[in-house]
This record gives structure tokens, sequence and C-alpha cells, in this order.
């Protein structure tokens, strides 16, 4: 069976499979290293597996709204990323990185969770509630992700798919790929964290401790990488879309 002219002349059965693809390898996806070190750095204060998927879900979507605004644009006008860009959006992950765990290594989102919430620090996450703080830092994090991503993303679909729809509902379904991932990976993180809880109060300040120095070290290994061996602040930067 082939497709009729509103998707060309690739076989349906080609295109499902390259969707169902597109499904794992957003999967996949979710377990990028510097992904993974985000999110546990955002979850390390988790202690309900509710919260956690919620945080990683919310993540995703934020992954995956950028990926189809800036993805989706690539695909259907055919846009061209100058390596100077590209490098650049990957930079903003590095920073990202960098702030994050900058915030958790000197407990400045515990303290700023307390006074959104005119609780003591230690009292200030509910073992089952989520702050809109934590939500939106959640977002934020998988916008710039998804901003960065994007672009290699994208370029990996045009090779693959000549026809801008498909390539389009290719991203979709790679995006909630990730989602699911993400809230596998979240949900997973939160298991050692309550165990950590109930070996007494000090662990999960501890253990935000530890998330964060990873955090920032890992950001910091990035930002060198995309700065200086990548040429990010040479005269030629190299951009290789990963």
């Amino acid at each position: 069976m082939v497709l009729g002219p509103l998707f060309g002349s690739t076989p349906v059965t080609s295109l499902l499979s390259i969707l169902a693809l597109g499904f794992v390898l957003g999967m996949r996806h979710a377990t990028d290293p510097d992904h993974v070190v985000a999110v546990t750095t955002i979850v390390s204060r988790e202690r309900g597996v509710r919260g956690a998927a919620l945080l990683g879900s919310v993540w995703g979507v934020g992954h995956t709204a950028t990926l189809l605004l800036v993805g989706g644009a690539m695909v259907f006008f055919r846009l061209v990323v100058p390596p100077r860009l590209g490098l650049a959006m990957e930079f903003a992950v590095a920073l990202m990185l960098i702030a994050l765990g900058l915030l958790n290594v000197t407990g400045a989102i515990e303290r700023i969770d307390a006074a959104a919430h005119d609780k003591p620090a230690a009292e200030a996450a509910p073992p089952f509630g989520l702050h809109l703080g934590r939500l939106l830092r959640s977002l934020f994090v998988g916008v710039v992700h998804g901003l960065a991503g994007s672009a290699a993303i994208a370029l990996l679909v045009l090779t693959t798919i000549r026809d801008a729809r498909w390539a389009v509902l290719y991203l979709l379904v790679f995006g909630i790929g990730t989602i699911a991932g993400m809230m596998l990976i979240t949900t997973a993180l939160v298991v050692p964290l309550q165990a950590a809880a109930r070996q007494g109060t000090a662990w999960p300040r501890r253990i935000a401790r530890i998330t964060g120095a990873v955090s920032l070290a890992f950001g910091l290994f990035l930002a060198w990488r995309i700065g200086v061996a990548d040429g990010l602040f040479s005269a030629h930067p190299t951009w290789r879309p990963e």
C-alpha cells in the first residue's frame, strides 16, 4: 500500500515503522546525560512518586513544545542553523546546569521554596505536594533542553522523511516518547530518595547538595567543551549536531 499525493510515495508501513522508532528514540533521548543530571537536581527534594512523575512530564512537555516550534520551523522552511547559533543553544544548557547546581549546593532553592510558602526550610516540601516553583523550573529546563536539541533532531528527520507533515508528526511522536521516558526516569529516581529520607532528616538535604555538585561539575565541563573545544568563542566554531 502506498500513500496518496498528500504524503508522497513512501509506503505506509515504512512511515509507521519510522514513527514507532521515533517514540523509542524519544524515550532513549530522555536518558541523555545532561537530561538526567538536570532532572536529578530538580527532583532531589521530591519524595512522592506522583510528584516525581509530574515533574518529569512537565519537563517533557517543555522539551516537546520547543522541539515542535523550532524543529517544525526548520522542517517546513528548510532553515539552516549556523554553527555558532547551534553551539550557543547547547551552551545555554551548560549555563542552566551550572545555575541549577549552584542553587542546590548553596541551598538557595530550599530557601526560595520556604520563603514562597512562609514555612521553615525543613518543612518547605510536603511529601506528596509540589510547589509551583518546582513545576516552573522543570518546565523551563525542558524548554532549554528542547531548544538545544531541536536543531540536531530536525536535521536527522530531514534526512529520513521528505514530507514536512510526516516529519512534524515524527517530531511529535518523538516528543511523546521523551515525555514517557522522562516520567519513568524521575519515578525511578524518587525510589532511592524515599529510602534515604527514611534514614534521617539530614539525608534529603545532603542528596540535594550532592546532585547540585554533580550538576555544577557537569555544566562546567559542557561549558568548556562547547566554548573552547568546539570553538564557540573562537573565529571558526565547529558544531556537530548530536
